[in-house]
């Protein structure tokens, strides 16, 4: 399962890379015909879809490699057993958001493609298309919130994805 888990964030990592080079194509396409006379259209309206495909299919992979900023004032300054269930309590807010979050991208995916939703740009592109990457993206939060949630009541470190230089775990 482990095996799996840390595939899927990967996975979800690697669409959000493919998501940002897109928008840099995209952008840079822009730019440069523009001046050339050419208009390509629905390139800035793929530009942004692109974008946020990016942020939220990044939100899990960074999570599990521990770079989501986070405010450790207070931790700092209590003692283990306070400061392991103010981490605990953080996990399961965190994880409240991100179901209600899930929850209301995929429904909002569903009710684009029953509805027939398409974008008001000139490409005219089903919005349900675009909205996937919302929803897979909150969807994989959530289970990486899960999946620490779970590890920290059994009383487990939760699993980070392996880093190159480690930096990260030393850095919290």
């Amino acid at each position: 399962m482990r095996a799996f888990l840390d595939s899927l964030y990967r996975l979800s990592g690697a669409l959000a890379a493919v998501g940002m080079v897109a928008t840099l194509v995209l952008v840079a396409t822009g730019v440069f015909t523009r001046p050339l006379g050419i208009y390509l259209p629905g390139t800035d309206d793929y530009a942004g879809y692109a974008m946020a495909a990016c942020g939220f299919l990044a939100l899990a992979y960074t999570f599990k490699h521990g770079e989501h900023i986070r405010v450790s004032l207070v931790l700092e300054r209590v003692g283990p057993r306070l400061r392991a269930a103010l981490e605990w309590f953080s996990l399961a807010a965190g994880t409240a958001v991100a179901a209600m979050l899930a929850f209301y991208a995929v429904r909002m995916v569903l009710q684009s493609h029953e509805f027939e939703e398409i974008s008001q740009g000139v490409d005219a592109t089903p919005l349900w298309i675009p909205q996937l990457s919302m929803a897979f993206g909150s969807v994989v939060l959530l289970i990486a919130l899960i999946d620490d949630l779970v590890m920290t009541t059994l009383g487990r470190a939760p699993a980070r994805l392996a880093t190159h230089s480690g930096e990260a775990a030393r850095m919290e």
